[in-house]
């Protein structure tokens, strides 16, 4: 896992240890041709001795290293036997750099992934490498005073290449950890967005729910409002994409092909205080961007309705004016009964304004854009001209003209509303 002494080569990070790349030694003397005997010799009495090197950096790491202890306490053998399996590469990479040196890389590798799946900290990590390497190079400095004392100088020869060997496999061990610690967290957002789309479209199971609040950091109790935005994406003032706000906000973005969902905490259950403004919450203008689309349902309870939430959220976007707008849920809900029901819309459009829409084309849009805007400027004829570009005793003579072909009075409320309802399901939105 750690304690290992690594290659002569720089190491980058892959799927599998890179390949060593052979080094080139500047020159040679007698002495340092002499050396690699003094470290072999010393480096035979270690590998006899591996069990207790073991033992000992183990009890350095269990002093030192928090993170080693948790492990320790959890399964000793398995951490002894990876601390010996490394060790016992690095040693043997010392003896034989050639036979040994790409079987201690992948036990490093290796050491590196599993480490990183496990959660260890990669600082606890790299500590127990150097470590190793530490424990190994004093028992040779130990080992080599006490059986040939006057070796001592030669093995200063070697120092660098053992230590760079300590250098190399703790880059190894780094690189394979960061490549599975990134691994493992698109991993985890993608089984997150999975779980986030299936919340969505209310087809989560219940026995996911706990995993799947704990993905978004949403609290499975509370009111929730889900947002719908559609267009422009890229402009505003939103960070509209899969993921938790950095903000702060008890709010999840769900980034889809054509829309993008905004899961809003709004308060909490049972809660005697009004819900928030969601659109503040997420920081979206009311005003909105042009050509963005931004629909905002109504308020559900718990985080397992979220699913009827977006089809809130999708019927309040459905009556968006296409050019881009706002629009409420609970300010529209005539529009939204209607469009909620489309056969019903079709049959009330039909009845209320089918003498109308079987006028000639350009006779019949003139009358719809008038009825259109007489509605989006709350009955005052005057302002329709304003917006139709016309004066006013023209826009009371179209509504006259409305009135005949309906059969129906613009100053009676009932007919006022059927027509209302009418013009919306045909499909001009008023504004």
């Amino acid at each position: 896992m750690q304690h290992a002494v690594g290659t002569h080569e720089a190491v980058r990070g892959g799927p599998a240890p890179p390949a060593a790349q052979p080094r080139t030694r500047r020159g040679t003397s007698l002495l340092d041709a002499d050396a690699p005997g003094v470290l072999h010799r010393a480096a035979r009495v270690l590998l006899d001795e591996l069990p207790d090197l073991t033992d000992r950096l183990l009890a350095l790491l269990g002093e030192q290293e928090p993170a080693y202890r948790a492990s320790l306490a959890h399964d000793r053998a398995a951490t002894w036997e990876e601390a010996h399996r490394s060790l016992r590469h690095s040693v043997t990479s010392l003896l034989d750099p050639r036979a040994g040196r790409e079987a201690a890389r992948r036990c490093t590798w290796r050491i590196g992934v599993t480490r990183a799946e496990k959660g260890l900290p990669l600082d606890a990590l790299l500590h127990a490498f150097r470590l190793g390497g530490s424990l190994v190079w004093q028992r040779l400095v130990e080992e080599t005073s006490r059986s040939a004392p006057e070796d001592i100088r030669l093995l200063v020869h070697v120092a660098t290449d053992v230590w760079n060997f300590v250098d190399e496999h703790c880059g190894l061990v780094a690189d394979a950890y960061r490549q599975t610690e990134r691994r493992l967290t698109r991993g985890r957002e993608y089984r997150v967005r999975r779980l986030a789309a299936a919340l969505l479209d209310g087809s989560s199971r219940i026995a996911d729910l706990s995993e799947t609040a704990e993905g978004m950091r949403l609290p499975e109790r509370g009111r929730y409002v889900v947002v719908a935005v559609a267009g422009c994406r890229s402009q505003g003032s939103a960070d509209v994409r899969t993921g938790v706000l950095a903000s702060g906000v008890d709010a999840y973005w769900h980034a889809g092909p054509e829309v993008d969902y905004g899961v809003v905490r709004v308060g909490d259950e049972g809660g005697g205080a009004a819900d928030r403004d969601p659109l503040v919450a997420l920081n979206l203008s009311a005003d909105g961007t042009a050509g963005r689309r931004i629909g905002a349902g109504s308020a559900v309870t718990g985080l397992a309705a979220v699913g009827d939430a977006r089809r809130l959220a999708d019927l309040a976007l459905s009556i968006c004016p296409p050019e881009g707008g706002t629009v409420r849920l609970a300010e529209h809900l005539p529009e939204a009964l209607v469009i909620s029901s489309p056969r019903l819309g079709a049959t009330l459009a039909e009845r209320i304004l089918g003498p109308l829409l079987r006028l000639e084309p350009a006779e019949r849009d003139v009358l719809l854009d008038t009825l259109t805007a007489w509605f989006a400027c709350d009955g005052s004829a005057r302002r329709a001209g304003e917006r139709l570009y016309c004066h006013r005793n023209t826009v009371l003579n179209r509504l006259r003209r409305c009135e005949h072909l309906t059969g129906r009075s613009l100053a009676r409320p009932r007919d006022v509303v059927e027509i209302g309802l009418a013009l919306t399901t045909y499909g001009p939105r008023l504004g």
